[in-house]
């Protein structure tokens, strides 16, 4: 065989299998897979073929390994086994009509019920917060859960970690949960860890990504929550993890980025979700069920002043059947009458998000988004851009808030008196790939609180206009688009 055969022999072969990958993958990847997502990988297949494949292979499944969602399905039937079959919320008379459909979604969805007797306030002091979360741990008597997206030993922390350490010497138990992949790349991780088995505390990986001791899954799969259990009676979440507010990062502190969080401190019955999330979480990473220190709702004192809150945990992520938060949120935009403020740092809906969005706005609703004027993630930053025009055709006020802080809070507040608070952004990431932890809340003098947050963010911050937006220049917008098309790899 002359060497023109072989390189014709070799053409043939080549041409074959590419063809058969490409056959292969329009049958294969849209299976069970979004449209949009499904386009997007065959887009990525059929013009990179080599990286797609690569990428796809180790990126494609949004789901979490088989052993992991069994235990899901576990930690579901132990919530609601551990639910008392009495009446958890004191008026329901004074709910919307359609709350009661809405927390029967997520209760089903999540397993945790609505509880009343709450009471909850708003920090968006970002220091002050972590030094109120250490004076409260500095009251411990019995158990402490920490669980962090994100953890860092630095000058701003170390009350929290100092308040710990004391916890500790009390004989109080302290647990501390963090993301394994997003906790190590911060700077000085290791002094970090360190410095938590130096004082005592047991801590876990979450998500952690180690094929060569056997835990592995999609490595951007990450536990995105945060949360502190104080024993069982307060309870802290929201946006904010455990680090300095320029995330120690040599790019930032260059930038002068700062970020700007929200969390809520909260007692009342509602703690006994918050903490069974906690321990759901810990039983998933470590095998051990925390039986003594499993808070019933009907242990917490329940506040029954006239402000008394009813309160749901809702968990989401790929462990379980069906996007909770999005489906949170989508019903509390179709069921919303007068008013819809969003405030989200990452802003990359999918299209039920945007459509509900949409009809919001085209229904006579006031809509508002709040968002960052600068962005700390490229891509991201760019496919959320790609929305602001068929927003602010459609009517909603966009605002950013100014460089050089990041607006990292995330919240929704409809109406006068239902809000939601937590950890979730409002992006595929979010509602598909992350585990994460949102708070419905129904009580106007709540949502009065978030209100003077929201007005707070309009003082400071830039209305976008429609005109100013049509001057983005083509190379922005073109840009713009691309990471739009690319957000939808799920």
């Amino acid at each position: 065989m002359n060497s023109q055969q072989i390189t014709l022999l070799v053409s043939i072969l080549f041409f074959v299998v590419d063809l058969a990958v490409k056959i292969a993958a329009l049958i294969i990847i849209p299976r069970d897979r979004k449209p949009t997502a499904a386009m997007a990988w065959l887009l990525a297949i059929f013009f990179i073929p080599y990286l797609g494949i690569l990428f796809f292979l180790i990126l494609g499944s949004s789901k979490l390994p088989r052993k992991r969602r069994d235990k899901q399905v576990k930690i579901n039937e132990m919530i609601a086994a551990g639910v008392p079959d009495v009446e958890l919320v004191s008026d329901r008379s004074t709910w919307p009509q359609w709350l009661e459909n809405v927390t029967l979604m997520n209760q089903n969805l999540g397993a945790v019920p609505i509880v009343g007797g709450n009471t909850a306030r708003l920090i968006d002091d970002y220091n002050g917060g972590i030094v109120t979360m250490a004076a409260e741990i500095d009251t411990a008597t019995t158990f402490v859960h920490v669980e962090y997206f994100i953890v860092a030993f630095d000058s701003v922390t170390k009350p929290f970690f100092t308040a710990m350490e004391n916890a500790v010497k009390r004989g109080v138990k302290v647990r501390l949960l963090a993301d394994h992949i997003s906790s190590k790349k911060v700077p000085k991780s290791t002094e970090t860890f360190a410095e938590l088995d130096r004082i005592g505390v047991e801590w876990s990986w979450m998500l952690p990504v180690m094929p060569f001791k056997g835990k592995y899954q999609r490595p951007d799969l990450r536990n995105h929550r945060k949360l502190v259990v104080v024993d069982g009676r307060v309870a802290f979440m929201g946006s904010q993890n455990l680090i300095d507010r320029s995330y120690n990062s040599p790019k930032n502190i260059k930038r002068g980025l700062q970020w700007q969080e929200l969390i809520t401190r909260v007692t009342g019955p509602v703690v006994s979700g918050i903490n069974a999330i906690f321990l759901s979480d810990w039983y998933m990473e470590t095998d051990e069920v925390i039986e003594n220190e499993r808070v019933r709702v009907t242990e917490v004192a329940a506040s029954s002043g006239p402000d008394a809150l009813d309160c749901q945990v809702v968990p989401s992520g790929p462990g379980f059947e069906g996007e909770n938060n999005l489906q949170l949120f989508l019903a509390l935009l179709y069921s919303a009458q007068k008013k819809v403020i969003i405030t989200s740092p990452y802003f990359v809906p999918n299209e039920s998000m945007l459509d509900a969005i949409i009809a919001a706005c085209k229904r006579g609703l006031e809509v508002q988004l709040f968002v960052s004027a600068i962005g700390d993630q490229v891509p991201v930053f760019h496919a959320q851009r790609s929305y602001y025009r068929p927003l602010l055709e459609a009517g909603v006020q966009i605002w950013r808030y100014p460089a050089p802080y990041i607006l990292h809070a995330k919240h929704l507040s409809i109406d006068d008196d239902i809000a939601v608070i937590g950890s979730s952004n409002m992006d595929i990431r979010s509602f598909l790939l992350d585990l994460e932890i949102s708070l419905l809340v129904h009580g106007k003098t709540f949502v009065d609180e978030m209100r003077a947050v929201e007005a707070h963010y309009r003082e400071i911050g830039s209305l976008l206009t429609l005109d100013e937006w049509n001057r983005e220049p083509l190379k922005s917008t073109a840009l713009d688009g691309l990471a739009r098309l690319t957000s939808a790899l799920e």
